[in-house]
């Protein structure tokens, strides 16, 4: 029997009753979203609870038949999810991942345009259900603390369980620190009391890979797992310009991505990699071999005499890391075009970004990112005072532009030969969300690719 739709894909149970249960609790999903506000929290998160429960079961639970690899943490989930997909993937076998710049089964790769580094439960068990057919061994799920919070996790037989780092984020959505950090633990409980599979006569254990360079990784290392392992020593770490290079149990490893918090996230897939058995020279022509992850300290080439570069950086530590790792570019002036989240999310990181860009780049150019029902003139000042209170003057060395690719447009415009133009807060994502629940197309490649052709004319 088949669906009646557009992929013709086949059949579960659900469909011989002619009813489309997706799109009904998708629509019942959307409609709660629309009055979440007016409805108590102890009644959603039930609802969110039934319904990771019902979607596993109507895409018939996936997650049993894949090999299920977590990762969870502040900064660095989406790099040490696509490094771990491509080194597992290297074994021959077909590997898929879920992150928040893009989504991957078996060869069929491509940018994330659900603006959300978790899709929703029916979402995502019918990417899992689609990894099955195409034949994937593996699955990486980036997992993040508010999916975790709306049970997206659920409905998911994770196997191991990756954590990168700890910081403070979405401290606003989480009701403090604390909770934050409990909702990322949660994951590591939920792994560790999840069944123990066998796959092609395989049993698969139950492993947590901590970072233990991150004064938290102990809290994550919770009772019941078969494997605890930490990683983050290395010997000869080379950091330059466009790539890294490090010793790691004797074997040499480059990696075409630039800093120690990269390198970190290669440490976290090489030793999840090895954790499932493969060996740690194929690991080493895996990582060598990947050129970029998608918005993650891309170089943005149009024949320009300047440096361009995404990145996401969307919180202090992970824009902290990122200008370390910018010193090792040859550069004149940095400029740095940067905003901040709306939607209630880190209020007081607002300021905070605006004085890293006032502190360390020349001159900085404040825009829109995503405000939601936020208003975007409001965001954008908090961020400009930041940048104020270290000296930046408005219209010399600070400008403040809504329209985010006029303000991508001014900063081409200042830039000249050798200068740095860095670009933070969206990376690869190919949206921006606006009240009401709008999303506006964008993708900040293509955009920088266009305001360089109008100054290059």
């Amino acid at each position: 029997m088949k669906l009646l739709n557009k992929k013709k894909e086949p059949c579960h149970w659900w469909g011989s009753f002619g009813f489309d249960f997706f799109g009904f609790f998708d629509m019942l999903d959307r409609m709660l979203r629309a009055f979440k506000k007016m409805i108590p929290a102890a009644w959603l998160l039930p609802y969110h609870a039934v319904l990771s429960w019902l979607a596993a079961i109507i895409y018939g639970h996936p997650s049993e038949k894949l090999i299920v690899i977590g990762v969870t943490g502040t900064n660095g989930k989406t790099t040490t999810a696509y490094l771990t997909t491509k080194i597992l993937e290297s074994s021959g076998l077909p590997a898929g991942c879920i992150t928040t710049a893009l989504l991957k089964i078996g060869k069929r790769e491509w940018l994330n345009d659900l603006k959300m580094t978790m899709p929703g439960r029916f979402q995502l068990q019918k990417l899992l259900r689609q990894m099955v057919r195409a034949g994937c061994r593996y699955a990486v799920v980036e997992t993040s603390s508010q999916g975790i919070v709306q049970h997206r996790h659920s409905g998911i037989n994770y196997d191991v369980a990756i954590f990168t780092n700890l910081t403070p984020e979405h401290i606003e959505a989480h009701g403090g620190f604390e909770n934050y950090k409990q909702a990322k633990i949660q994951l590591f409980r939920h792994t560790a009391r999840g069944r123990r599979k066998t796959i092609e006569g395989e049993r698969i254990p139950k492993i947590a890979i901590l970072n233990g360079g991150d004064k938290h990784a102990r809290d994550f290392a919770v009772a019941g797992f078969d494997q605890v392992h930490f990683y983050g020593q290395v010997k000869e770490l080379k950091s330059e310009a466009w790539r890294s290079s490090f010793n790691y149990q004797g074997r040499k490893f480059a990696l075409n991505l630039p800093g120690r918090f990269n390198v970190e996230n290669a440490l976290a897939a090489i030793t999840a990699a090895e954790c499932l058995g493969l060996d740690l020279d194929q690991a080493s022509r895996a990582l060598a071999g990947i050129q970029q992850v998608p918005g993650r300290f891309e170089k943005i080439e149009q024949g320009q005499p300047w440096t361009v570069i995404v990145d996401y950086a969307p919180e202090p530590k992970s824009l902290a890391s990122l200008y370390q790792a910018l010193k090792l570019i040859p550069h004149k002036r940095l400029i740095h075009v940067l905003g901040s989240c709306g939607g209630g999310r880190d209020v007081a990181r607002r300021p905070i970004l605006g004085r890293l860009a006032g502190q360390t780049a020349d001159l900085v150019v404040v825009t829109n990112e995503d405000p939601y029902d936020d208003d975007p003139e409001v965001i954008m000042e908090q961020v400009a005072a930041g940048a104020r209170q270290v000296g930046k003057e408005q219209g010399k060395s600070l400008w403040v532009v809504k329209d985010r690719y006029q303000a991508i447009l001014k900063a081409m415009q200042m830039a000249k030969a050798v200068d740095l133009v860095l670009l933070t807060g969206k990376g690869s994502e190919q949206a921006i969300c606006v009240a009401h629940g709008k999303k506006i197309p964008w993708d900040e490649r293509a955009a920088a690719r266009r305001a360089i052709d109008a100054v290059l004319v």
